[in-house]
């Protein structure tokens, strides 16, 4: 068997066993592809997602329904502003030993699991929301001098309703910034609605399999970072990167006129991971610059922070998101790179 062979087999394999844990969730879950394909994204390159939608749209279902197709450890958290870090992470209780001792005794929260549904992230005070900050990047909880090391996979998913609703409070931008992905759910359509009122009207029981487990799901990610990403590919997402950032190098006009913040340089990880997601789905080993483009919106939607001219003329964060992407060549300009280069 030939090198490219066992590339192609591999990519083949990927999008296969994708495909399957897709289908699963689509026995439940009406309608909102690119949203499954959003998650599923996040799953396989070991990311957290932000799901942002009004309620009764499905995002708590759709988390429930992916812990169901996996053999993964799962928990649900429903925030709310009474709710205090030491109900997330856990705390030290006295307890009485055999001989009858006292001693502390650490309690572990609900984050000690694989998929960590966080319901309503955003009704809880940014205290307690920040409670999860060193769980999603190190994967790990620090309590009274501890530190204990959280399984592997280990994913966030968040849901959270619209900022405009009355008791709600912003996550912190540290807090945005680690979720690999934000996707707005949007309402179903008239076909989908008509399929969504049969099935919860008639009493419909519908079954999902487990299709996949942990070990799985990290060799998956493993092939993931092994895709080819070609350095001019690379400066693409770099510059997309870049222009989201006012008044610099590469910023197109419309990122000055609306941006106060641009993005980190996790959103320029976050287009190199996802695109070759969507590499591997498309059968190639290598990230084309449409792969890039297609990931631009839900990758740097809650990277960037709008200025107050935006807000007032009701301009959106993906308007212009949408006109980066449309200013922002393919191909660096020559001579600039030959000036860098020296």
């Amino acid at each position: 068997m030939s090198i490219g062979q066992s590339i192609q087999e591999r990519a083949e394999e990927f999008a296969a066993r994708y495909h399957a844990v897709k289908d699963q969730l689509a026995r439940v879950i009406v309608g909102h592809d690119e949203i499954l394909h959003g998650v599923l994204t996040c799953l396989f390159v070991g990311g957290h997602c932000l799901l942002e939608g009004v309620p009764g749209l499905g995002k708590t279902l759709l988390v429930r329904t992916l812990a169901e197709t996996l053999h993964l450890d799962f928990s649900r958290i429903q925030f709310t502003p009474d709710l205090m870090p030491a109900d997330i992470l856990g705390t030290n209780m006295v307890m009485e030993t055999p001989d009858g001792r006292r001693v502390f005794e650490f309690q572990k929260g609900p984050i000690f699991t694989q998929i960590c549904l966080a319901d309503e992230i955003n009704r809880a005070t940014p205290k307690t929301q920040s409670a999860l900050l060193e769980a999603m990047q190190e994967r790990s909880v620090s309590v009274a001098g501890q530190v204990f090391k959280l399984q592997a996979p280990f994913f966030v998913m968040a849901t959270q309703n619209p900022l405009e609703q009355e008791g709600t409070y912003p996550l912190p931008e540290a807090q945005l910034d680690r979720f690999f992905f934000k996707l707005q759910v949007g309402y179903s359509t008239r076909e989908q609605l008509g399929v969504i009122v049969d099935r919860t009207t008639r009493g419909e029981v519908i079954e999902v399999d487990s299709v996949m487990d942990g070990e799985e799901i990290v060799r998956w990610q493993q092939l993931i970072r092994e895709v080819i990403l070609a350095s001019h590919v690379q400066d693409y997402a770099v510059r997309l990167t870049l222009a989201t950032h006012p008044e610099g190098e590469f910023a197109p006009e419309i990122t000055n006129q609306y941006l106060r913040w641009g993005s980190s340089p996790r959103g320029a990880q976050t287009l190199a991971l996802a695109a070759k997601v969507r590499a591997l789905l498309e059968g190639r080993y290598n990230v084309s610059f449409e792969d890039i483009r297609r990931v631009y919106l839900p990758a740097m939607r809650h990277r960037v922070i709008l200025n107050f001219e935006a807000q007032a003329e009701s301009v959106s964060t993906d308007r212009v998101l949408e006109e980066i992407v449309d200013k922002v060549p393919e191909k660096a300009d020559a001579g600039a790179m030959a000036v860098e280069a020296v």
